[in-house]
Parts: structure tokens; C-alpha cells; sequence
């Protein structure tokens, strides 16, 4: 049954009964900002679903509590961005976490499985589609947004029970504490110090066009913050890369080229300019973006290869070992990418380090 939480006392009361594992989800709006806005969380505890409202003076704090509580269990699915908002709105993060989306994967249910997909292959149930797209922020909310957000919750300890039991039976209970704690921490330190190697444009750069859309790129991401904008609002990245590419000489020169671009952030020229022109004082270390030649191509095919034959032997769904770039970053750094250290490094390491290419 659920039950709407309209103060902070009754979510205290429930909290004084220290269940040993809550289900946890929330609903954010984002498309205007760079920090989610909490708008609800659903959480199950024992037989009740709690929906709870964030807006409520206090509500957050109250949560706080259990968030922070390390001996209850968060079993969510799927939990980086509700992760972010719960750092935001409540200024702790849940442990510890079991994520049913990272259990299923290394369970080998499935890859990547959205919620529903989950629920119906776990339980048989298929649930709605219908306020995926809701405004959430609105109050009261309606009938079929809460049961469209109980539902949400509902199937979670169904799912923990199956995953759990099935990862102790392949010895992988540590596997999803690692990948657990590698998220969180991810969410806890909220930076990505090499953004530039993400963007397939990057790989058509030379070293130190790529070493300025690196700058541009962190720029970026300290403007979206402080202005608590979409980075795309800032800086888009065809803009981005067109710049690093292909530097202007002085800021009339980039005042021209934005005038091709009508989301150009020209109110911030000038400090598009600086970080533009100015070094960064880590950028030696950064890892490039493989060139996209033969050798680069046949190189990284081969690691691809062999972490699809360990991901067979594994009996895990393809994706779940190495990304394409995190193996761009092991073949071009010769380091093991801080990404994949511990279970990963272990099975992968020994099959991985015999085919890169001799150094040059």
C-alpha cells in the first residue's frame, strides 16, 4: 500500500523501526538546469510504499537520515542520476547500494535492462508506460502519476532477492559491492578530468587541438555548475571542437566564427578566448584520443576480440567488462584505466597486456 508523506515526523516515525534494506527512486526535472531538482522519491519499506515530498520544508533532511543510515541496504535500479540528485537535495549519497541494473548484468540476466523490462523477466508483471514524461514538480500530483511512481518501487525487493541470490551463487557478491562503490564515487567526486576523450571528434585531432578542447571542455563544465545551466547551454560541442581544431588567431577572429553558431555563447567571448588560449596545468598527462588509422583500428579489434571471448567464458552480456573507451585508453596510455581496476583488471589484464603493440 502507499502512503503520501506530508511531513518530516512521519518519515521519522518509519525511521525508528530500522528496517534492514529500503527500495529506492526518484522523480527529477532536469531539462533546464545542470543540478536535477528533486521533485519525489519513492521508497519501500517492508510491505508500504512511501511516497515522500521533497518540497515540504524539512522532508530532506528527514531523508537524509536514511540515506546516510549504513545499515540499511538502497536497493535502486539504474542509479547514477538519482544519485546525483540525492547529493544535491540531500547532501549525502545511499550506502550501501545495491543497484538491480549492475546486479543483473553481472548475475548475467541481462545488460543494461531498463526497470520494466527487469520486472516483467524477474516477475512476470508488465508494467505501464504512461507518465514517464509527467511535470512532477506540479502539486497535487495525480492518481496515475503515483501509482505510476509506487510501481517504480514496488517489484525492487523481488528483484534484490533473485540477483542476490544468484550473484552468491557465482561468487560475484564483492563484483557488485566494487561496481557499487566505483558509481558512488564517481557521483561523490563529480568530475570527469578527461572529458575530451569521450567525443568522437577528438580522434580526428591532432594532440594539441585536443589538448585545447580538453580546456574548453573543463571551462565548460565550471560555467554549467555556477550558472546551474545545461552544458550544451553553454558551449555546444560542434562549436567546441570546431574551435580546438581550428584556433582563431585573436578574439575578433572568435567573435566571427560564433557568429556562424546562433546558440554561440557571445556574452562569454572573452572568456571562451582565455580558456582557449590558457595551458592547463595537468594537460601533459592527458590521454589522447586514438587516431583513427589501420593500426590504431586493427590494434584496438583485437582487445575488442579478446574481451568479447572472456565476456563469453564469463557468461556476462557484451559491454559489461570494457568500453571502447576505456580500451582506447589502456592501448594509447599502456596504464590500466583507473576505471577497470580491481574484479575487471583481475580477469582481464592477463589476456589483454600480450596483444598491445610493441612500443615505438
Amino acid at each position: 500500500m502507499a502512503y503520501w508523506i506530508k511531513t518530516p515526523a512521519e518519515l521519522d516515525e518509519r525511521y525508528r523501526q530500522r528496517p534492514t534494506r529500503i527500495g529506492l527512486d526518484t522523480e527529477f526535472i532536469r531539462e533546464r538546469t545542470y543540478w536535477p531538482q528533486l521533485a519525489l522519491v519513492q521508497m519501500a519499506v517492508g510491505d508500504e510504499i512511501l511516497l515522500i515530498d521533497p518540497l515540504i520544508p524539512g522532508m530532506n533532511e528527514a531523508l537524509a537520515k536514511w540515506l546516510a543510515d549504513t545499515s540499511i541496504t538502497k536497493v535502486m535500479h539504474s542509479a547514477s542520476e538519482d544519485l546525483v540528485t540525492f547529493k544535491v537535495a540531500c547532501g549525502v549519497l545511499p550506502r550501501p547500494l545495491f543497484d538491480t541494473q549492475i546486479a543483473a548484468s553481472l548475475a548475467g540476466i541481462g545488460g543494461g535492462m531498463g526497470y520494466q523490462k527487469l520486472v516483467t523477466a524477474i516477475t512476470g508483471v508488465t508494467l505501464a508506460k504512461g507518465e514517464t514524461r509527467s511535470d512532477w514538480m506540479r502539486r497535487p500530483l495525480s492518481d496515475a502519476q503515483l501509482e505510476y511512481a509506487a510501481d517504480d518501487v514496488e517489484y525492487l525487493f523481488a528483484i534484490h532477492d533473485v540477483e542476490e541470490a544468484k550473484l552468491a551463487e557465482l561468487g560475484r557478491r564483492q563484483w557488485l559491492q566494487d561496481d557499487a562503490e566505483r558509481l558512488l564515487a564517481s557521483v561523490e567526486h563529480d568530475e570527469e578530468r578527461w572529458p575530451h576523450v569521450a567525443m568522437r571528434s577528438a580522434q580526428f585531432m591532432d594532440a594539441a587541438a585536443q589538448r585545447r578542447l580538453l580546456r574548453l571542455l573543463r571551462w565548460r563544465d565550471v560555467q554549467a555548475r555556477a550558472s546551474d545551466k545545461p552544458r550544451s547551454w553553454i558551449l555546444d560541442n560542434e562549436l567546441a571542437a570546431l574551435l580546438a581544431r581550428t584556433p582563431p588567431a585573436d578574439a575578433a577572429a572568435l567573435a566571427k566564427v560564433m557568429e556562424g553558431f546562433p546558440k554561440a555563447p557571445r556574452k562569454l567571448a572573452t572568456q571562451v578566448w582565455e580558456a582557449l588560449d590558457t595551458p592547463l596545468h595537468d594537460e601533459a598527462e592527458a590521454p589522447l584520443a586514438l587516431p583513427a588509422n589501420d593500426a590504431n583500428k586493427q590494434a584496438l579489434k583485437r582487445l575488442q576480440d579478446a574481451v568479447s571471448a572472456r565476456t563469453a567464458e564469463l557468461g556476462l552480456p557484451d559491454g559489461v567488462l570494457a568500453s571502447r573507451k576505456h580500451l582506447e585508453s589502456y592501448l594509447e596510455s599502456r596504464k590500466w584505466p583507473q576505471a577497470l581496476a580491481g574484479w575487471r583488471q583481475a580477469v582481464l589484464e592477463p589476456v589483454l597486456a600480450p596483444l598491445l603493440p610493441a612500443a615505438t
